[in-house]
């Protein structure tokens, strides 16, 4: 469990000195807890052996221990390929490695079932879909592919569906059609980007509301976000996994397909006759529904040759 979900658990019985320590450090996580037990206090306006009682309260041993964990999880947030290329540098025949990792991969899969309450997708699925506007898809340098999968869907499903792709100036320029009648989607895993992140914050000063798909040390846009759905990130390789960020953003897919009204329904036949109109997708083998784009194969091509050799004789008879 992270310090931030220590702080936010509702079973401890704080005084009102401790409250104002507690929503310190959450306004400014993780940074407000980095400094000495004195600065903090001085901040939250309290004396510093309260400081000390709080961080005992909630399970450490003291105010060093507190921040040493502290400093331990911002460490693990930072983390690049790089410097975690010695210590995870596979070992043994290859085949052991691709068997280690895809066996990590699934005890990330198992491992994220328990890191978001079910209400979170239920509550992210009524976002999306009560939204009178935009439903806006943002991610990173990686996560944005997940972002462009999940409106891809989403288009299935409601119109004004809007996927900003790589973050431009002009890209920028769409926060000034946003407001409290958009959602955005955003996508942002460790380590967090500032474009992201810069976006974000404009948007919810205009009141778009945010769900948030982020790792177990979570992206600074968890402070802004209604709803966040967590990923586990860690597998047998120097790079983090984004496998189980598209199974959650498949599975909120799969919630919002089992609540469908029949709008929305119908607008899947729509979008299912315009494709088959327009031969979107191979539906069929038959030549009848092939026809207009299939192209002709060996023996069409001899057909037409021979019919070709039996036109110049007949025109030299």
């Amino acid at each position: 469990m992270s310090i931030r979900d220590v702080l936010m658990r509702g079973d401890f019985a704080l005084t009102p000195s401790e409250e104002k320590i507690v929503r310190l450090l959450l306004t400014d996580y993780p940074t407000s807890g980095l400094g000495t037990a004195s600065s903090l206090a001085r901040r939250a306006g309290v004396s510093d052996p309260t400081v000390v009682r709080l961080v005992v309260k909630l399970g450490y041993d003291g105010f060093p221990d507190f921040q040493a964990k502290l400093l331990a999880e911002v460490e693990a947030r930072l983390h690049s390929p790089l410097l975690m290329m010695e210590a995870k540098r596979p070992t043994g025949a290859e085949d052991s490695a691709i068997l280690a990792y895809l066996g990590s991969v699934g005890a990330a899969l198992e491992k994220s079932v328990s890191l978001t309450p079910l209400q979170s997708y239920e509550r992210a699925a009524r976002l999306l879909m009560e939204a009178k506007g935009e439903a806006v898809m943002l991610g990173g340098r990686f996560s944005r592919h997940i972002a462009s999968m999940f409106a891809g869907y989403m288009l299935q499903f409601r119109p004004g569906v809007r996927d900003l792709g790589t973050l431009s100036a002009q890209a920028f320029d769409t926060l000034a059609d946003l407001g409290r009648r958009d959602v955005l989607v955003v996508f942002d895993y460790r380590r967090y980007q500032f474009d992201v992140i810069d976006y974000t914050r404009q948007a919810a000063a205009r009141d778009v509301r945010i769900v948030l798909f982020t790792d177990q040390w979570l992206s600074p846009i968890a402070d802004l976000a209604e709803v966040t759905i967590v990923s586990p990130l860690e597998v047998a390789s120097p790079y983090d996994t984004l496998a189980p960020a598209i199974a959650q953003m498949e599975a909120l897919v799969a919630h919002i397909v089992s609540t469908l009204s029949d709008g929305a329904r119908e607008r899947i036949e729509k979008l299912e006759e315009v494709r088959h109109a327009n031969a979107v997708t191979l539906d069929s083998a038959g030549p009848e529904e092939t026809g207009a784009r299939r192209m002709p194969g060996p023996k069409s091509v001899q057909s037409k040759s021979v019919q070709s050799k039996s036109v110049k004789q007949d025109q030299k008879a």
